[in-house]
């Protein structure tokens, strides 16, 4: 038993934290790939080009985002629309033989002018879609081509000025530069947390009862020479009450603690009720508040009595009608010394 809790609970925050970083590395890793597939950075400092321009090689070469200056538009008469609103219109421009296909914002292309001279727009180099080919078809009837024959002359790539959408990708570089940033600082962390537990948090809270490490050392010394009660998850020893378990760590001095009570929870699936979970809250001096869910009746009873007998100025439950919810007291402009005068008058 001895060897079992030598350093137990340094041990479960390792292990916690060894767990956690599994999440953030795994956010860092998705959005380095979703940076390379999907260019938004190039958005910042679009490449200029010319017409001639060879658009399949910069898109295959994630050159996405370009400022390009065009000349001798004219409209093809075909506009598209999103949710019934006319957003761009089709124009197409024949330089040595190529026909490009570029559609441009209504204010650009003043709402579909018939002929454009030269024009610079900002713009998105995409790829056909459906859509695409049925727009090169109905342009080659009109120009009395065949379908092979633009198909031969087009690019399977076309320049979209509504698709540079500058406000939207900076919103999203914003996104992926914060949530990079937090998931960077999630890992060091968890890593400090590993190297040195007295900095975690459930070590950190009992900065307020005095020095983590001291009392880390301290609860662990006396875990490891012999737990006065022990249930699957919880742990008494002289001076502490420890709680370990999948959904947290937490330890606390005895005299510490001011207040404990079981809450019960019915699960139920509409009219038919499966089971009852019960959860021991622990209030602190200090404003530490602590919840162990999830674990037995008889191990939550066990508990209380035993520390209602290690520190009789423990208050100890209360009745249904007298209800005094925790989420209730912490929302009160009482002082703490008229909370706890509060809480015996009422228990």
């Amino acid at each position: 038993m001895t060897n079992q809790l030598d350093h137990y609970i340094s041990s479960h925050i390792k292990s916690l934290y060894r767990h956690k970083l599994f999440s953030p590395i795994l956010y860092m890793i998705l959005l380095i790939v979703l940076w390379i597939i999907f260019p938004i950075g190039t958005i910042l400092s679009p490449k200029v080009i010319n017409e001639k321009t060879s658009l399949d090689k910069l898109y295959k070469e994630n050159d996405r985002y370009v400022s390009i200056t065009l000349t001798d538009l004219k409209f093809t008469g075909y506009t598209q629309e999103v949710l019934g609103q006319t957003h761009g219109y089709y124009y197409y421009t024949i330089q040595d033989g190529c026909c490009n296909i570029v559609l441009l914002s209504p204010k650009t292309s003043e709402e579909g002018l018939p002929n454009i001279n030269k024009v610079t727009v900002h713009a998105k180099i995409q790829t056909a879609t459906k859509s695409y080919h049925t727009l090169l078809s109905k342009i080659a009837a009109d120009l009395n081509w065949t379908d092979s024959g633009i198909y031969g002359e087009s690019s399977s790539y076309y320049i979209s000025e509504p698709g540079f959408r500058y406000g939207f990708s900076i919103f999203l570089i914003l996104l992926f530069a914060c949530s990079g940033l937090y998931a960077i600082f999630s890992i060091i962390c968890y890593f400090v947390y590993i190297h040195f537990p007295w900095l975690s948090p459930p070590c950190q809270q009992l900065a307020r009862f005095g020095s983590p490490k001291t009392l880390l050392m301290q609860a662990e010394e006396e875990l490891a020479t012999l737990p006065q009660l022990a249930t699957e998850d919880m742990f008494i020893t002289e001076h502490f009450f420890i709680e370990i378990s999948t959904d947290g760590i937490a330890f606390v001095p005895i005299q510490e603690i001011i207040w404990l009570y079981k809450h019960s929870t019915l699960h139920k699936f509409f009219w038919y009720h499966f089971s009852i979970s019960y959860t021991l809250c622990i209030s602190a001096k200090k404003h530490l508040y602590i919840q162990c869910p999830k674990n037995l009746k008889s191990d939550i009873d066990g508990i209380i009595d035993y520390l209602a007998e290690a520190n009789h100025d423990i208050l100890v439950g209360f009745n249904e009608k007298n209800r005094l919810k925790v989420q209730e007291i912490q929302g009160t402009p009482l002082q703490f010394e008229k909370f706890i005068a509060l809480l015996k008058k009422r228990l």
